[in-house]
């Protein structure tokens, strides 16, 4: 007897044991089959399916019309039984008809078993069951007849079964220890049906055993907000529990373990072996999220999230959705202090997926995505000269929107690309410490404790520049005590750094240098090439700038990105005045970063060397907004000196040349 599938869980199909489709013919005779199928083997009145295939309004033939389907379908579904013999899968009995497939050759039966059999395994089995079943599915239950009243019961079962499958094979993976695995799909999932508070619940449980504490307290403020907005009740007790339990950090919601890292990385690995092919959207998204996570943890786990965002960004576009793009390059937020790339041709890729996203998003697509991919264009894009205005424009819309939506998360990211674009010309350390309070101020209300510790550097970098050290200590102190707390190792680069810079400042040439080189060994494996290459020849060479020493330098040095501004100098040290004076002529202005007054003052330098008044003009002109600072200080890294000795000395060398 041949054997034929039915499948329901999408548009009604069957499919013959080769898995070739069957050919049904028209909409009627899938409404009779469907109808049939929906009876569960139980017989239908042709009278019922009168009713229900025209819903009051039948043909006069319409039982005739009936039959002649029921025949066309028994052809189809059984093209070899020889003629004037009794059907034995679509069977006329009594007054009607049933149709006498075995449950486990109908995808809405075995889903049902899976998910009964699944509620006494244990969760390694649950996950792994539930998963099978829910790969059964092509689309909405009984999709061709979503307007029918005779399968809206049905419908409706079947729906709710299947989100009650998705949650249970959630509580199936944090019960394992994958909870990265299970914070993935179960975002989706509420994305899609935001009644569902069980599923709120677990996707905050699910972040917050991944360490994203602040993340798991905001998904249970906007499962409140929904509620209220869409169905005008108040949540829950466990939401409200769950929140208070996340606050407190109560002890049952850890993930129990001995080794709870070891198991969700391994959990979580295969997982995304054995999914990415059935699921690429959801692990895209996944990995994006898991990429954030990775590259705090230090310069191996940075240096991996930037190739993999990389990679996941490509595909996101190559499978042509814009809403998916956005939302895989918008949740990379990590925070970002150094004004240098450290892949500037990445960046650049990065900035151009980001635009050409915005480009393509439909104008229904949600405020807050648009909102990240403005931020990431400011972020992504630091280190640009001052002339470049988009990326500042970027940053000011991806702010107001975080206002108007009141995100916490969205703002603090996008406040920190602000912070990228307020380098439009020197003496804006006031701003960026204005910047850098709002963003400690947010993110410690909200737990957001790696912008927390943002936040500080950023006012760390505004007092040095100001030489306002005491005030720099505190936030180095307050930094330095979050990192310990939340195990963020690369903090201790700009912290042991900034302790150099004020020892330079502070104390003999000698001191200085030491406490330079020392700080140099932080930068070893930190995964920063953009601030690592150049940094400690440079700041030795602004060290004795600062002390009045002559300029010497190993010609083997390797300056790196300040190589342009830096080379004229060394010319002259060697007493090659034209080659200075030829360089000089065509060197560009410094980019718009935290070294940017630095590295005006080698160019003032350099200019008053060979007496270049139209350079000492520009640098005159661009130094005087910091009169009273440090020059390079604002980078909270290394320092040429008070910018009133270069302006008096400029002064003093223009001063024949207007007498």
């Amino acid at each position: 007897m041949r054997v034929v599938e039915f499948g329901v869980l999408g548009s009604v199909a069957a499919w013959d044991e080769t898995g070739e489709p069957i050919a049904l013919k028209g909409p009627r005779h899938r409404a009779v089959l469907a109808r049939l199928l929906i009876a569960r083997r139980r017989v239908v009145p042709v009278p019922r399916l009168v009713e229900d295939l025209w819903e009051g309004d039948p043909p006069t033939d319409a039982v005739g019309t009936v039959r002649t389907f029921v025949a066309g379908l028994r052809r189809a579904l059984e093209p070899e039984r020889p003629r004037r013999t009794p059907s034995r899968l679509l069977v006329t009995e009594g007054p009607g008809y049933a149709l006498r497939a075995e449950p486990a050759h109908v995808d809405a039966r075995r889903f049902e078993h899976a998910v009964a059999a699944a509620a006494d395994l244990p969760p390694a089995q649950v996950v792994s069951r539930l998963t099978e079943a829910l790969e059964l599915w092509r689309g909405p239950a009984y999709a061709d007849f979503a307007e029918e009243r005779w399968a809206r019961a049905e419908r409706s079962r079947l729906a709710e079964l299947r989100l009650t499958a998705v949650e249970r094979r959630a509580e199936g993976r944090l019960a394992l220890g994958a909870a990265a695995d299970a914070a993935a799909d179960l975002d989706a999932h509420v994305a899609e049906h935001p009644w569902r508070e069980d599923a709120w619940q677990l996707l905050a449980l699910a972040l917050y055993r991944c360490g994203r504490q602040a993340d798991a307290l905001s998904v249970l403020r906007r499962a409140r907000q929904l509620l209220r907005e869409h169905l005008g009740v108040e949540p829950g007790p466990r939401l409200s529990r769950t929140e208070q339990d996340i606050l407190r950090h109560a002890d049952h919601l850890d993930p129990g373990p001995s080794d709870p890292a070891a198991q969700v990385w391994a959990q979580a690995s295969a997982s995304y072996a054995s999914m990415v092919p059935a699921r690429a959207r959801t692990r895209l998204e996944s990995t994006a999220g898991l990429m954030r996570d990775l590259a705090v943890t230090g310069g191996g786990g940075l240096e991996a999230a930037r190739r993999h965002r990389a990679a996941a960004v490509a595909a996101a576009e190559q499978l042509g959705e814009p809403e998916l793009t956005a939302r895989v390059i918008g949740v990379y937020d990590v925070p970002a202090v150094w004004t240098r790339s450290d892949d500037p041709a990445q960046a650049d890729r990065l900035v151009g997926a980001a635009e050409r996203t915005l480009l393509l998003l439909p104008p229904g697509a949600p405020e807050a995505a648009r909102a990240r991919l403005l931020a990431t264009v400011a972020v992504e894009s630091r280190g640009t000269l001052p002339e470049a205005t988009r990326p500042l424009q970027a940053a000011h819309q991806a702010v107001e929107s975080a206002r108007r939506l009141e995100d916490a998360n969205l703002l603090v990211f996008a406040l920190n690309g602000l912070f990228m674009q307020t380098f439009e010309r020197a003496g804006l350390a006031a701003r960026r410490d204005r910047i850098g309070a709002e963003i400690t101020e947010v993110a410690a209300r909200h737990g957001l404790f790696t912008y927390e510790v943002l936040g500080h550097l950023i006012r760390l970098q505004a007092h040095c520049a100001t030489a306002d050290f005491t005030a720099a200590d505190r936030h180095a102190t307050a930094a330095d005590a979050l990192a310990e707390r939340h195990d963020l190792p690369l903090v201790a680069v700009f912290t042991t750094w900034y302790r150099a810079l004020r020892t330079a400042t502070t104390g003999p040439p000698q001191l200085g240098e030491s406490a330079y080189r020392a700080a140099a060994k932080s930068l070893e494996g930190a995964g920063m090439p953009g601030l690592e290459q150049g940094l400690l020849p440079l700041a030795l060479l602004c060290l004795r700038l600062h002390h009045g020493l002559p300029v010497t330098a190993d010609p083997h040095t390797d300056w790196g990105p300040y190589e342009p501004w830096v080379r004229p100098l060394l010319l002259l040290a060697e007493g090659r005045d034209q080659d200075a004076v030829r360089l000089l002529a065509s060197v560009p202005s410094p980019p718009g970063d935290l070294l940017h007054e630095a590295l005006w003052s080698l160019l003032a330098r350099a200019a008053i060397q060979v007496d270049d008044r139209a350079l000492m003009l520009r640098t005159q002109r661009a130094l005087e907004p910091v009169r009273g600072e440090l020059a390079g200080a604002a980078s909270g890294l290394l320092t040429a000196g008070p910018v009133a000795d270069r302006l008096d000395a400029l002064a003093a060398a223009l001063a024949p040349h207007t007498s």
